[in-house]
């Protein structure tokens, strides 16, 4: 009886997957490691109307694969990912939205001996509420400490584990003294299945304002790259007309050949005021006639300049060697 309802609950879950499968187009890859069954069923509920959270036996979701890949191939690409402690996520919802549903549900933990420190773990300065007597512990971790007012109280900050180092049975201690519990734990995604591609989830942080970014940056070095060797392409044959435009226009305004771009610089080359009048610009004012319509005087003319004296004036009339 008991390997029958082992049986029947294997089948149920081979159906179950297999109707995911074929009717979500994401699947969200989530890692499960220090995270406990109350804390997955908070996740399941956030997720109600969003997506589904599925876990199980490895084997088994690698054997259900197996035997959907001829019917869909691009599951074939799951497989080197089924291992571990893991679960799959399926949705048709914005994929970022439920990795953010799914990482915010954390729960501090306390540190744990031969855990690999998700994060950097810092002791802060001041009283500890500790006796005296602990002085000897702080002292072989190489922690300054004085004693104020009868407790242990620490100098200075502490920067005790660094992320990504392998926790000691000496950490795990002196944090359980201290009432310190660290790390966050809670499920984390890792891949997102799409469209048949797999990719890691740094990816959902991408925007679409991103994407232009990057888009208008290679064309602008792309269109400058090929105006620079002279390859003519889509991207430079803007720039190329305008070159040949404003070339053209600078031969009509000098010459008495036109055509219609050229025509505005033309007549504004001919009669600046007009042009500016016509078009809305400032205009000079010209002063006013007078009311009598007397003529204005005429200039005073210039007067001229005395000429300069000959020689012959200036050393008498004779020369100078009469």
């Amino acid at each position: 009886m008991v390997g029958r309802a082992v049986s029947d609950r294997k089948q149920i879950y081979r159906k179950k997957l297999e109707q995911l499968l074929q009717d979500y187009q994401k699947i969200l890859i989530v890692t499960a490691d220090y995270v406990g069954s109350n804390q997955m069923q908070k996740i399941r509920i956030l997720l109600r109307g969003k997506g589904v959270l599925l876990m199980g036996k490895n084997t088994m979701i690698r054997k259900v694969i197996r035997e959907m890949i001829p019917s869909n191939p691009n599951l074939e690409k799951l497989l080197p990912y089924v291992y571990g402690n893991i679960g799959f996520v399926f949705t048709n919802d914005d994929a970022k939205k439920i990795r953010d549903v799914i990482q915010e549900n954390k729960v501090p933990a306390a540190a744990k001996v031969g855990v690999i420190a998700p994060a950097d773990v810092h002791v802060p300065s001041g009283p500890t509420g500790l006796d005296p007597g602990q002085t000897g512990f702080f002292q072989a971790l190489n922690i300054a400490t004085k004693i104020v007012k009868g407790a242990v109280e620490i100098v200075n900050d502490v920067h005790l584990i660094h992320k990504g180092s392998k926790v000691n049975p000496s950490h795990v201690s002196l944090l359980g003294k201290l009432n310190i519990k660290p790390f966050f734990y809670g499920s984390r995604v890792e891949y997102v299945y799409e469209g048949g591609s797999i990719f890691g989830v740094d990816v959902l942080n991408i925007t679409a304002d991103d994407l232009m970014q990057k888009f208008f940056s290679s064309l602008t070095t792309l269109t400058a790259l090929s105006l620079r060797i002279g390859v003519p392409n889509v991207a430079t044959l803007p720039h190329s007309l305008a070159n040949a435009v404003r070339k053209l226009v600078a031969i009509a305004v000098t010459t008495d050949v036109t055509f219609k771009a050229a025509e505005p610089f033309k007549e504004y080359l001919a009669d600046p005021a007009g042009w500016a009048a016509k078009h809305g610009g400032p205009v000079q004012q010209q002063a006013p006639a007078k009311a009598d319509n007397k003529a204005a005087p005429a200039p005073a003319a210039k007067k001229e300049e005395p000429k300069e004296e000959e020689d012959d004036d200036m050393f008498g009339a004779g020369g100078l060697f009469d």
